[in-house]
């Protein structure tokens, strides 16, 4: 009942805003993981900050030519001084590369995926295989993913971003994804997923994504690839399981 309420329905940002500052809603453990690490290097971040210009500060105030006339022309070392400013910003990084290389090891394991999804980046356009299933021919389902031109979108479509055939996962499946390039560099990204990989030709890199909710997460080319680099978005569906399974009935 509390959903007929306007102020309890939860309204995801799962594609990019004008002159969005933030990140984007999180849909996948991963993202999740890396939005919490920022957070927590920012928070470093803001107390060195806070701590440097405190100091730069007080000896502009405190020993300008006004207040400290006197100069001492011949101390020109400290050694204390030196070992603080040596050792703590060693301890501030030992203590940020815990939680980096935790999340980094996450990031790089594949746990049981329930599908492999072969991802291939072309000029300019995706092109999906899902290699676990066959059609009625005994190929693969595979198509290719065009963005939609801006005279063909419709009420509700994203202008650069919309494509004419999603890549559609099951939710709270572990997916599998084997990515390359057929001609140059590409970068598959998709940042509510938390998946940034490169598909390089001749390579077969490897990745996992997780969506732990139904929507739709946009994402874009990030490797400049020719002068339609641009034009060739991402657009990942995640569906229930019985809709998926419906959907691979269907293609």
């Amino acid at each position: 009942m509390l959903q007929n309420f306007s102020i309890f329905n939860t309204i995801y940002n799962d594609a990019p805003q004008p002159w969005q500052l933030g990140f984007q809603d999180s849909a996948a453990p991963a993202f999740t993981g890396i939005v919490d690490l920022h957070n927590i290097i920012f928070f470093y971040l803001i107390v060195i900050c806070v701590g440097v210009f405190w100091v730069l500060g007080s000896i502009m105030y405190y020993f300008n030519t006004k207040n400290s006339p006197i100069v001492h022309k011949y101390l020109n070392h400290g050694t204390l001084i030196e070992l603080i400013w040596t050792i703590t910003p060693a301890l501030i990084l030992t203590v940020i590369a815990f939680p980096s290389f935790r999340l980094l090891y996450l990031l790089d394991e594949v746990t049981s995926p329930t599908i492999t999804i072969k991802v291939i980046g072309h000029q300019w356009y995706w092109s999906y295989e899902y290699s676990d299933y066959v059609t009625d021919s005994g190929q693969s389902v595979e198509f290719d993913s065009y963005m939609i031109p801006e005279s063909d979108l419709e009420l509700g479509q994203f202008r650069l971003l919309d494509v004419d055939n999603k890549m559609i996962i099951p939710v709270d499946c572990h997916i599998r994804l084997i990515i390359t390039g057929a001609d140059v560099i590409h970068s598959f990204a998709v940042p509510s997923l938390g998946v940034k990989i490169d598909a390089t030709p001749g390579r077969l890199n490897q990745s996992s994504i997780l969506a732990e909710r139904t929507g739709t997460f946009y994402g874009q080319c990030s490797e400049i690839c020719g002068v339609w680099h641009g034009f060739m978005p991402i657009a990942v569906e995640a569906v229930s399981v019985q809709d998926y399974l419906a959907w691979i009935d269907s293609v």
